[in-house]
C-alpha cells in the first residue's frame, strides 16, 4: 500500500481502449514515482472465535533526485486457516475442513525512473511474489489436504519521449510469469498418499507503442488524440506430474486503438444552461490467432448544465477472449453420491459423475455496455458530493461453468441442459478415459450405480444481462472541534441468464452463490488533528436457495466496522512520523445467516455473500524516517 499513489477506476465498458476483459470497467493501480525516506510497519490481527490469526510486516524505502527516483517495498504475511470446528454453526461439517485457507505471502516491488536529458525518461517496474496456501477437506473416510505454492514475477520497462507540440510517445514492454504447484494429499487409515501433483505455468509478453497529444483547436479548446498499437502473447502449460497428462496453449494477438477527446464547451466558457460539453470517441481493432478479428467502439459524453450538476453517459461494445485455461485445462471427473449433488429421488447408493475442465471450442464473449450518471456537487455546499448511476451490460456467448452450486446440480431445473441421465457404460468410459478421476462418494465406483453425468465444463452458455443502480455520496462539515465526514453507498443489481436458445430465462442475482440484489455501506469519519475515528455499517440483502421443490429464504447480513487512528507529525524525533491503527471488522461478531445444505460436505451459509470470519480485530503500527 505504501508504494501506491492512487487507484483509478473506469466504471463502464472499456474494451475500446484496454481490449479483452474490460467489459465491466478497469482498475488501474498507479505507483508512486517519488518516495523519500524509510517506512516500516507491522500488523497483527485475529478473530474472536479462532483462526485467521495474521502477522504482517512491511518495509518501504525510496529516494528522489532532480532527474529521477527509486522506491522499493517488501512485505511478508502469515495467516492461519479457519477450520469448520472453530465455528458453532459449522460443527456438522466433516473434520478437518477449512473455511478459509492458511496463507503465507512474501512480496517485493521495485519502481524506478531516470531522465536522460530533457526529452527522454527511462522507467522500470518489477514485482516478485511467493504465496503458499494450505486447505483441507474432509470426505469420510478420507481427508484431503491441498498445498499450493505460487510464484509470480513481473518486469515492465518503458521509455517515455517528450515530442514537440506537447506530444508524448512511450514504448512499453511487459513480461510476466506465474508458476503454481498444486499438491493434494489423501489421508486414510493413518496413512497418506499423493492424490494430485500438478503444475500450472503462465507466461505473458507484450510490447506497445503509444502517443498522446493535441490535434487541433476547436475555438479555445484543444481536441486531443491518444493512440497506440501493440502485440501480446500468452502461454499456458498444465502438467500432471503423476501421469502423462499435459495441456498447453498459446495465443497471440495484435491490436491498434485510438481515443479522441472533443471539448465543445469548457467550464471557462460557461454560459446559461451549458457549463460543460465534452465528447469522447474510441475504437479498438484486435486480431487473434484463434478466432480472428474483433472491433470494439465506445462513445462517451459529459454534459453539465451548471456547475452544480454533471451528466455522464457512455455506450460501447466490449469483448472477452476465452482464456487459455478455459480452453485447454485438463478435464476432471469426480464421483459423488447423488445426495451430494441434489439427487433426492434416487436410491441411497446412487452416484453421479461431475465433469469439469476446459473446452477448446469456446468463442469469445461479446457485450454491449451502457451507463448513465448524474453527479450533484452544489457550489453552495462545497462539502457535498453525490452520484447516481445506472448501468446495463448485455453479454452474449457468455463463458462460464453452468453449475455454480454443485449441491443443486440435480435438483435445480436451470441446470437440466447440462445433465445426462442414465449414462451408458460407453459414455462413462469415454468420459473417464480423457479425464483425471476422483472418487468422493465414500464407496467404490460401480458403473451400474451411476444415475447421471453432470457437465460443468466451460461453455458459451448463451446470454446474460446485468443491470443495476449505484448511489454514492459524501458530506464534509466543520464541527469546530474537528471535521466530520458522512459517507455512504448503495447498489441494486439485477442479473438474469439464458443457457441457450429456447431455454427459460432465470435469475442470478438474489440467488444463493450469486451476488445479492442489494448492498450498502454507510458511516462517518471524524478527524481532529492527527486523530480520527470511523464507524461504518455494511448491509447485504438476503438470497434464495432453491433445491428441487424446496425454496429457502436466507436472511440478510448487517455488520459494523470501526477504526481508531492516530498519526504524529513528520519530523526527526523518535515519536514523529508514527501511525497507529486499531480496527474491528464485524464489531458485534455476527454469524452469517444459515441455510440447510444437502450434505455436511458443504458449508451451511452462502460464502459468496456472507463471511464466516466473525469479529476480526487488528492493530498496526508504522514509523517513517
Amino acid at each position: 500500500m505504501e508504494a501506491m499513489e492512487r487507484i483509478e477506476i473506469v466504471p463502464d465498458g472499456a474494451s475500446a481502449i484496454y481490449g479483452s476483459d474490460a467489459v465491466a470497467g478497469v482498475a488501474n493501480v498507479v505507483l508512486k514515482r517519488d518516495f523519500d525516506g524509510i517506512t516500516v510497519g507491522s500488523r497483527y490481527g485475529t478473530t474472536a472465535d479462532g483462526g485467521l490469526t495474521t502477522h504482517e510486516y512491511d518495509a518501504t524505502a525510496g529516494a528522489s533526485w532532480s532527474s529521477g527516483g527509486l522506491i522499493g517495498t517488501f512485505m511478508t504475511e502469515n495467516q492461519d486457516p479457519i477450520y469448520a470446528d472453530q465455528r458453532s454453526y459449522t460443527q456438522a461439517m466433516n473434520d478437518p475442513t477449512t473455511l478459509y485457507p492458511g496463507d503465507k505471502l512474501r512480496s517485493g516491488l521495485v519502481s524506478a525512473h531516470q531522465a536522460m536529458g530533457d526529452h527522454v525518461e527511462l522507467r522500470l517496474d518489477a514485482l516478485h511474489t511467493i504465496r503458499n496456501m494450505l486447505q483441507t477437506e474432509g470426505y469420510p473416510p478420507y481427508i484431503y489436504s491441498a498445498k499450493r505454492s505460487t510464484t509470480t514475477s513481473l518486469l515492465a520497462p518503458s521509455i517515455l519521449f517528450s515530442l514537440p507540440a506537447d506530444w508524448t510517445l512511450s514504448v512499453n514492454f511487459t513480461q510476466g510469469e506465474d508458476r503454481s504447484f498444486n499438491r493434494w494429499y489423501l489421508y486414510s487409515g493413518g496413512a497418506d498418499s499423493l492424490a494430485l501433483n500438478a503444475g500450472y505455468f503462465n507466461k505473458s509478453r507484450s510490447a506497445e507503442i503509444d502517443a498522446e497529444g493535441p490535434l487541433f483547436h476547436l475555438g479555445q479548446n484543444e481536441v486531443r488524440l491518444a493512440t497506440g498499437a501493440g502485440t501480446r502473447t500468452n502461454e499456458l502449460l498444465v502438467q500432471n506430474f503423476m501421469s502423462s497428462l499435459r495441456e498447453d496453449g498459446k495465443e497471440s494477438s495484435r491490436y491498434v486503438y485510438g481515443e479522441l477527446a472533443i471539448p465543445f464547451v469548457s467550464p471557462e466558457q460557461s454560459r446559461f444552461g451549458l457549463h460543460r460539453l465534452e465528447l469522447s470517441l474510441a475504437a479498438r481493432a484486435e486480431d487473434y490467432d484463434s478466432f480472428g478479428s474483433v472491433m470494439t467502439p465506445k462513445l462517451g459524453i459529459i454534459y453539465a448544465p451548471s456547475s452544480d450538476y454533471t451528466v455522464k453517459a457512455s455506450w460501447g461494445r466490449s469483448f472477452k477472449a476465452p482464456t487459455l485455461r478455459q480452453q485447454s485445462e485438463g478435464r476432471t471427473v469426480i464421483l459423488n453420491s447423488a445426495q451430494q449433488v441434489g439427487g433426492i429421488a434416487f436410491p441411497s447408493d446412487s452416484t453421479v459423475l461431475v465433469s469439469s475442465g476446459g473446452n477448446p471450442d469456446l468463442r469469445p464473449e461479446r457485450a454491449r455496455t451502457s451507463s448513465l450518471t448524474l453527479a450533484f456537487h452544489p457550489q453552495s455546499m462545497p462539502g457535498l458530493e453525490t452520484e447516481l448511476s445506472y448501468f446495463d451490460v448485455l453479454y452474449t456467448d457468455r463463458v462460464a461453468t453452468p453449475i455454480v452450486s454443485s449441491s443443486q446440480a440435480l435438483s435445480s431445473p436451470v441446470y437440466a441442459p447440462f445433465i445426462v441421465y442414465s449414462p451408458t457404460l460407453l459414455e462413462q468410459n469415454d468420459l473417464i478415459a480423457q479425464s483425471t478421476f476422483y472418487n468422493f462418494s465414500g464407496s467404490s465406483y460401480d458403473p451400474s450405480k451411476v444415475v447421471a453425468i453432470a457437465h460443468n465444463e466451460y461453455f458459451n452458455i448463451g446470454q446474460q444481462r446485468v443491470k443495476g443502480v449505484d448511489l454514492s455520496g459524501s458530506w464534509r462539515m466543520d464541527l469546530g472541534v474537528g471535521e466530520l465526514q458522512l459517507r455512504g453507498s448503495a447498489s441494486w443489481l439485477q442479473s438474469v441468464q439464458q443457457n441457450g436458445p429456447g431455454q427459460p430465462e432465470f435469475a442470478l442475482s438474489g440467488m444463493i452463490y450469486y451476488p445479492a440484489k442489494w448492498n450498502g455501506r454507510l458511516g462517518a469519519v471524524w478527524q481532529n488533528g492527527g486523530f480520527s475515528a470511523s464507524i461504518f455499517a455494511n448491509h447485504t440483502s438476503g438470497v434464495v436457495s432453491a433445491r428441487g421443490l424446496m425454496t429457502q429464504q436466507i436472511a440478510s447480513f448487517t455488520t459494523f466496522d470501526a477504526t481508531l487512528r492516530y498519526e504524529t507529525a513528520p519530523g526527526q524525533g523518535a515519536l514523529s512520523g508514527v501511525e497507529i491503527d486499531l480496527s474491528a471488522q464485524n464489531l458485534f461478531n455476527r454469524a452469517p445467516p444459515l441455510y440447510t445444505p444437502s450434505s455436511p460436505t458443504y458449508e451451511p451459509y452462502d460464502s459468496t455473500n456472507y463471511s464466516a470470519i466473525g469479529r476480526y480485530v487488528s492493530v498496526s503500527v508504522a514509523k517513517h524516517w
